[in-house]
C-alpha cells in the first residue's frame, strides 16, 4: 500500500508539472507551499528540473507560525505586506514563472484568530498582490492551484481516525479526485479537458443572456455580458503554453454582468475563508450588489469577506459542476473550496476572470468595468449546488432553455 502511494504521489508530482504548470525548458518556477508538504514539495521539484526548469523557487510557510503571529502581534502588524515579499513573487510573475499553489492548511487554521486582525490581514494581502492577481487572472502566466493533506486538515475531514490513517485517507482521496490512480494519469487528464471544452463550446453557441436559478433558498438571476466566454479545464498562458489552474477541476465556468444580479443565493457547503468557516449563509442581491446577508456560523467572518473593498460584495463568476461528480460522489466534505467547489455549482464574490470575455485580456480596468466586469482584491467562491438545483438560460428573446436538472447538466 505504502508502496503504490508513493508511486501514486510521483504521478501527482508529474501531473502539477507536466500537465498542471506544464513546465517548459529553461523556465523558472515558483512554488507556494505550507512546511507540512515538504516532502512532497522536493518530488514537484525533482520533477520541474527534470522538464528543463533552470530555477525552482519554494517559498514556505508554517500554520503554526502564522497563528502566533495573530494571537501576539499587534492589529497595524497586519494592515501592509513587507515590499519584499511582493517583489519577489512579482519578479518570478513578470518573467512568465509557472507558478504553483500548494494548499495544506486546515481550514480552521485562524479559528481562534481575532475577526479584525484577520480582516486587516486579508485586505492587506488582497491590496498588496493586487497586480500578481491581475496578471494570473488574465493568464499572464501558467498558474496551478492543487492541495495535499496537512494533519490538522485530515482531522478535521476525518475527526474519528487516528491522525496517521486521517492524513492516509484525504491524501488517498486527493490522489483518485486528481486521477493520479489511473494507469495513464496524462491520458486521463487529455480526456477529461477534451469532455469540459465540449460543455463550454455548447454554452458559448448557446451565448445566453443570462441565468436563472432555482433550489431550496435560492431564487436568484445573473444577467452575462456581451461577449462572455465559457471556459472549461485547461487556460492558455501569454507564451501560448496551455496549463490547467485548479487540479482537480470539474467545472465549466464564465464571468457575470457585475450588475445584473438580483435575488437571494444560498449556500450548500461550508465556506472555508481566512482560517474561518463560514455555513447557513444568505445573500440578498439587487442591481449586482449585496443588499442582505445572513450567517449562522462565521457571521463577522462573512461581514469582513464582503467589506475586503466596495466591489467584493459583487460577484466576479458563476461556475456550473454537476451534482453526480467524482468529488461529490465522494460524499466528503473537505472543508476547502478548492475540492469543494468541484463537487457543486459556485459563485464567486469579487474579481472577475478578463479571459473570460472576447477581448478581456488586452483592455484596461476602464474596459473592463465598462463591459460589465466586476474588479476586487478578492476572489472568493462558496458552493450553492445541489441535488434539487436547477438552472435556466434565458436567449436573447427571453426564453428559458434548462441547462441543469436536478443538479446535473440537462444536455
Amino acid at each position: 500500500m505504502i508502496e503504490n502511494q508513493n508511486e501514486r504521489l510521483k504521478l501527482y508530482a508529474q501531473l502539477l508539472v507536466k500537465v498542471g504548470m506544464n513546465v517548459q525548458p529553461k523556465q523558472r518556477v515558483y512554488i507556494r507551499a505550507t512546511v507540512d508538504a515538504a516532502d512532497f514539495v522536493h518530488l514537484i521539484v525533482e520533477e520541474a528540473y527534470k522538464a528543463g526548469s533552470e530555477d525552482v523557487k519554494v517559498s514556505y510557510s508554517d500554520d503554526r507560525l502564522a497563528q502566533l503571529n495573530l494571537q501576539y502581534r499587534p492589529q497595524e502588524a497586519f494592515e501592509s505586506v513587507p515590499q519584499y515579499l511582493v517583489d519577489e513573487r512579482m519578479d518570478y510573475a513578470r518573467d512568465g514563472a509557472a507558478q504553483l499553489a500548494l494548499i495544506s492548511s486546515s481550514p480552521e487554521n485562524l479559528k481562534e484568530a481575532d475577526p479584525d486582525k484577520v480582516g486587516a490581514m486579508m485586505r492587506a494581502y488582497g491590496n498588496a498582490y493586487r497586480e500578481y492577481m491581475r496578471m494570473m487572472q488574465s493568464d499572464q502566466f501558467a498558474w496551478t492551484v492543487a492541495a495535499y493533506p496537512s494533519k490538522a486538515w485530515a482531522q478535521l475531514v476525518y475527526p474519528e481516525l487516528p491522525v496517521e490513517e486521517a492524513v492516509d485517507k484525504l491524501l488517498e482521496l486527493m490522489l483518485y479526485t486528481v486521477r493520479a490512480n489511473e494507469q495513464d494519469p496524462v491520458k486521463a487528464w487529455e480526456e477529461h479537458n477534451k469532455n469540459l471544452h465540449i460543455k463550454a463550446e455548447y454554452l458559448n453557441k448557446k451565448s445566453y443572456k443570462a441565468l436563472k436559478y432555482s433550489a431550496p433558498g435560492t431564487d436568484l438571476t445573473i444577467g452575462l455580458p456581451e461577449g462572455h466566454i465559457w471556459c472549461g479545464a485547461s487556460s492558455i498562458s501569454a507564451a501560448g503554453t496551455e496549463f490547467m489552474a485548479n487540479m482537480p477541476t470539474e467545472e465549466v465556468f464564465t464571468v457575470p454582468h457585475q450588475d445584473q444580479v438580483n435575488g437571494v443565493v444560498k449556500n450548500s457547503l461550508p465556506l472555508s475563508y481566512g482560517g474561518n468557516i463560514i455555513d447557513n449563509f444568505t445573500l440578498t442581491f439587487k442591481d449586482g450588489k449585496v443588499v442582505d446577508y445572513h450567517a449562522e456560523v462565521g457571521h463577522d467572518i462573512l461581514k469582513g469577506l464582503l467589506e475586503s473593498d466596495e466591489n467584493a460584495v459583487q460577484l466576479g463568476e458563476v461556475a456550473l459542476v454537476p451534482h453526480d461528480s467524482p468529488i461529490s460522489n465522494s460524499q466528503t466534505l473537505f472543508y476547502n473550496t478548492l475540492f469543494d467547489e468541484n463537487a457543486s455549482c459556485h459563485l464567486a464574490l469579487g474579481s472577475a476572470y478578463p479571459f473570460c470575455l472576447e477581448g478581456g485580456k488586452e483592455m484596461d480596468d476602464a474596459e473592463l468595468d465598462a463591459a460589465g466586469l466586476n474588479q476586487s482584491i478578492t476572489h472568493e467562491d462558496f458552493m450553492i449546488g445541489s441535488a434539487e438545483m436547477n438552472i435556466s438560460g434565458i436567449t436573447e428573446s427571453g426564453q428559458e432553455e434548462p441547462i441543469f436538472i436536478k443538479g446535473n447538466w440537462a444536455f
